[in-house]
């Protein structure tokens, strides 16, 4: 770990809905806003520098990527196994990344979460059902002691997910509706976890998203109910947890703090 502020790079897979954008800022921002929320005492600052790998196909170069102590794949409301240039490019570099910059840790949210899962041996695939809005998750052995709870409560917006682990991969936590709700992978390829310290992790993932708020939420669940694509029921069961404790910064915020700074 450098001993400067952090300094993190941004895989942003895409774009929030205009209410969200005006409401709360681009995905860059919304990330600032959690890891600041989150930020350790003894940290000062930290640095983001965002890439559009959607809209541009844009990635720091290798000479850059030495630069960073970690990178972090943002949501979208695309679906991670679409046959499509720009997630095929995120996928292989994604493999290519895990690989060969074993210093670099790896965050992934969400859509970040099913793009790492395919990349290296697992598969991303329709739900048939709808995580959304604040859902408990019920945290593993190893979750807890990652996370320092026996549940966390975080905020969900998806219709596919990651079936299975992947090889070299730990679960995290499961709900009724989605068994992966999270994993990790650690440094030294570990395939046991003792009772003894954790190695470093290397990947962390989640299936729910830290960085969004009730408000947020609000409006995409509030957009996507007009449109069509949220039933009302669903729509309404998110309305009525909108009041929920929301964990994203003190449990997950943190403890994605910890694993960078490990």
């Amino acid at each position: 770990m450098s001993p400067s502020a952090p300094h993190l790079a941004l895989l942003v897979c895409d774009t929030p809905i205009d209410a969200v954008r005006q409401a709360h800022g681009e995905y860059p921002q919304i990330f600032r806003t959690l890891f600041r929320a989150a930020l350790p005492d003894e940290l000062t600052d930290f640095i983001i520098d965002p890439y559009d790998v959607r809209g541009k196909m844009e990635y720091p170069s290798d000479d850059a990527l030495d630069l960073y102590d970690g990178v972090v794949f943002t949501g979208s409301a695309a679906s991670a196994y679409e046959d499509v240039e720009w997630i095929n490019k995120l996928v292989s570099w994604t493999a290519r990344l895990a690989t060969t910059k074993p210093q670099i840790k790896i965050i992934g949210i969400c859509f970040g979460h099913q793009i790492i899962a395919r990349a290296l041996g697992g598969e991303c695939v329709p739900n048939g059902k709808s995580e959304v809005g604040v859902t408990e998750v019920s945290l593993t052995p190893l979750g807890q002691r990652i996370f320092g709870a026996e549940t966390f409560n975080i905020e969900q917006m998806h219709r596919d997910h990651v079936p299975t682990v992947p090889p070299t991969f730990h679960l995290l936590g499961s709900t009724p509706v989605s068994q992966n709700q999270g994993m990790v992978r650690f440094a030294d390829g570990r395939a046991a976890v003792g009772s003894d310290a954790l190695p470093p992790i290397h990947i962390l993932t989640l299936q729910g998203h830290p960085e969004f708020t009730a408000g947020i939420v609000k409006e995409i669940v509030d957009v996507r109910a007009a449109a069509g694509v949220l039933d009302e029921a669903t729509a309404q069961r998110a309305r009525d947890r909108a009041e929920w404790r929301n964990d994203g910064v003190s449990v997950m915020g943190r403890a994605i703090w910890r694993v960078l700074r490990a």
